[in-house]
């Protein structure tokens, strides 16, 4: 938030007025966020192979084992959860930083793969793969932490 007063207070005399004053300053936060993600994504991911191994056979199957369990959530809403939200931001903050980004930019900001892929200078196979393995990470977070606790 400071950054984005920093940066508004700097180009005061760029501001027009063709927009409320808020609105100016919601596009710089957002840029600025924006910025930050597109820092993070630039240092290399190790790709975490022990754990696509430990999930899938080499004809990409599911080993048992690994298959997803159904969640029998019984109409109760997780997202009410102040445990579950806590294990929940955990996990996402366990995940590599270019992974995070991209699950913060798609499933929070709710940006478009087209639109991520331009701000973290991605291609979208790598995009769409780099969702699926956080995707996968963030099954197995949970499940360890949540339903097996």
């Amino acid at each position: 938030m400071q950054d984005t007063f920093l940066a508004a207070a700097e180009k005061l005399e760029g501001f027009k007025g063709d927009s409320a004053p808020k609105t100016w300053l919601f596009a710089i936060l957002n840029n600025k966020i924006v910025d930050h993600y597109r820092k993070k994504s630039r240092n290399p991911t190790s790709l975490d192979n022990d754990m696509l191994s430990n999930n899938f056979d080499e004809k990409g199957k599911w080993h048992k084992s690994a298959q997803p369990k159904n969640w029998h959530l019984d109409d109760k809403n997780l997202l009410d959860d102040d445990e579950f939200m806590a294990i929940l931001a955990m996990c996402m903050e366990a995940l590599p930083e270019q992974w995070n980004s991209c699950m913060k930019l798609k499933y929070l900001m709710d940006n478009n793969g087209e639109q991520i892929c331009q701000e973290l200078n991605i291609t979208p196979s790598n995009f769409w793969q780099i969702i699926h393995r956080a995707k996968l990470r963030m099954r197995d977070c949970i499940e360890t932490n949540w339903f097996k606790k």
